[in-house]
């Protein structure tokens, strides 16, 4: 429709002028605009195109029903640290990749969703773990105060395989690289729909996957409130930047007996003020090198000592 209205209206102009000196100079600016009208709608045929096939690489994994061909066929794919995807078979996954990459699948943000979704920054990874719920950030917190964890990815692959006579297609929400190169794969789910079969017969065949592949499987449905809040206050001092490193030996040689938080403070006014021990306390909490009973409210009463992780 552009280019014919283009043409019409220089051969308009040509004929308007009465001359055929005009018309001319009408024919070879046609003839120009229509070339660069053809070059225009190509580049944009070529970007359209790229830009739908990278969307289909997103949302969409290259394999399905005709691919999978028994159960034993489980097709993956994640993507690397580069961005790139790559497609790979169960037992061929490399779960270093896994760790060291990028979401499988983005989230994203519009009104009325129902969950809050964001990105938290890892002392464990020392980078941003998406998240796309309350719960599974509730999960990636206490991870990421386990001493046992050493890495973290959170929608770390999607895996699509036969499970009887139907298809699945599941992305589980974290994958947890441990100090003994165990591997735990975690699904959050509200306790609320752990009864729905739908839900309870996706969990059933990755765990059976999980378990030929001597992954660990777990379904997270919430912990106990106290221990929670408790780790999501010693996260805001996870950051080892913002402690005064320099009283960390005096901390944990005050701490080699069992002492309150309050006592703790008070034995170190001397070398230290307060307001800049309390932060290496609460630092060293969050790193296990001072152990605490979080199973009850964290206040200056409570009892720490000198623990034995590093």
């Amino acid at each position: 429709m552009i280019l014919r209205l283009v043409f019409v209206d220089e051969r308009s102009a040509g004929m308007l002028t009465g001359g055929t000196a005009m018309l001319e100079p009408s024919r070879t600016s046609c003839r120009s605009a229509v070339r660069v009208m053809f070059c225009l709608c190509l580049r944009l045929l070529i970007v359209v195109w790229r830009d739908g096939r990278r969307m289909r690489q997103v949302r969409s994994m290259p394999v399905g029903v005709a691919s999978v061909r028994s159960e034993s066929d489980l097709l993956v794919r994640y993507r690397g640290s580069d961005g790139g995807f790559v497609d790979t078979s169960l037992d061929r996954l490399s779960v270093d990749d896994v760790l060291a990459g990028l979401p499988v699948r983005e989230f994203r943000s519009y009104r009325g969703r129902r969950h809050y979704s964001g990105w938290y920054w890892s002392a464990t990874t020392g980078g941003l773990v998406v998240y796309e719920s309350r719960l599974e950030l509730a999960r990636i917190l206490l991870a990421d105060k386990d001493s046992d964890v050493v890495a973290i990815a959170a929608q770390p692959f999607l895996v699509d395989g036969f499970d009887g006579e139907r298809t699945r297609r599941h992305v589980p929400d974290v994958l947890l690289g441990h100090a003994d190169r165990a591997v735990t794969v975690v699904d959050v789910k509200a306790a609320s729909r752990l009864d729905d079969p739908k839900v309870s017969a996706q969990f059933a065949w990755m765990k059976r996957l999980c378990e030929q592949q001597g992954f660990r499987f777990e379904v997270w449905s919430g912990t106990d409130p106290v221990l929670l809040e408790n780790v999501r206050f010693l996260a805001g001092f996870r950051r080892p930047a913002l402690v005064a490193q320099e009283l960390v030996p005096l901390v944990l040689e005050a701490a080699v007996s069992p002492c309150t938080i309050a006592e703790l403070e008070r034995q170190l006014a001397g070398p230290a003020r307060w307001d800049r021990i309390r932060p290496v306390i609460l630092h060293l909490l969050w790193r296990s090198r001072l152990t605490a009973n979080l199973f009850r409210p964290l206040d200056g009463d409570t009892i720490v000592r000198t623990g034995v992780a590093a």
